[in-house]
């Protein structure tokens, strides 16, 4: 009877032991609790729990990396659309993040949700899609500073994917096509205001010299006859140079 006594004592003793000795990784920290309240933060190593009176709660201060549920958006010009999102953050504070706060991570995950579509529905389809990278910065200075009372750091948040109906693709598709065909119209009419700057500036050299109109002529006669191959070429005379000659024959006629 006194050696069962004994085993049950030395398994008591066992057991107690394997509840008083915890081992913390380097990443963890040990909320403890004495007797309900609040006593210290432990680790990492070892460190000793008195059973009953004590408790504690695990943290893990690494970067989480939390995946933001697709959330239906309606931007500000009435668009809808389907975003994601990623969210990076980690614990500074053990003992904020198990106080005030039932379950941090949870509470970071609706909070990143509900910031996602309340940031994103004030800005225009165009805004979303051509500034991302300001848009994740306001995210992340929203929920940095929302989270800030539960011991969490919002380090990053990046926006993956901004999906749109097929309907508004076509759309996009259709301006950004319109949008080309413009630029080109545009660059069209520059380069025709340019070719008649430059023809205006020839006309004023060429009027200065009465032989020069008839040289350019001549060159331009030259150049046809060379490409064309033919004997036959017909080539239109301004009026001022065949009027000498028809003054000349009125004379002689006369």
């Amino acid at each position: 009877m006194v050696s069962y006594f004994i085993g049950l004592l030395a398994l008591a003793v066992v057991l107690l032991l394997m509840y008083a000795i915890r081992i913390l990784r380097e990443y963890e920290r040990a909320v403890v609790f004495f007797l309900g309240r609040f006593q210290t933060v432990k680790g990492p190593g070892l460190i000793i729990i008195i059973p009953i009176i004590q408790t504690m709660e695990r943290v893990d201060l690494r970067t989480v990396v939390m995946d933001v549920p697709t959330q239906d958006v309606i931007s500000r010009d009435n668009v809808s659309v389907k975003v994601n999102a990623v969210v990076y953050y980690r614990v500074i504070n053990p003992q904020s993040a198990i106080i005030n706060v039932e379950y941090y991570h949870e509470a970071v995950s609706q909070l990143s949700q509900t910031t996602l579509r309340s940031v994103l529905g004030k800005h225009e389809l165009d805004e979303m899609l051509s500034e991302r990278d300001k848009l994740n910065v306001d995210i992340q200075n929203i929920l940095d500073e929302q989270t800030d009372a539960w011991g969490v750091k919002v380090t990053n948040v990046e926006i993956k994917h901004i999906d749109l109906d097929e309907s508004m693709v076509r759309a996009i598709a259709q301006q950004a096509e319109a949008e080309r065909a413009r630029r080109a119209k545009v660059i069209h009419a520059e380069g025709e205001a340019q070719a008649a700057l430059k023809l205006t500036e020839a006309a004023d050299q060429l009027s200065k010299n009465a032989n020069a109109i008839t040289l350019r002529y001549m060159q331009t006669m030259i150049d046809i006859a060379g490409a064309n191959n033919s004997s036959t070429l017909v080539f239109p005379l301004p009026l001022d140079l065949i009027e000498p000659l028809l003054k000349r024959g009125r004379a002689s006629g006369t």
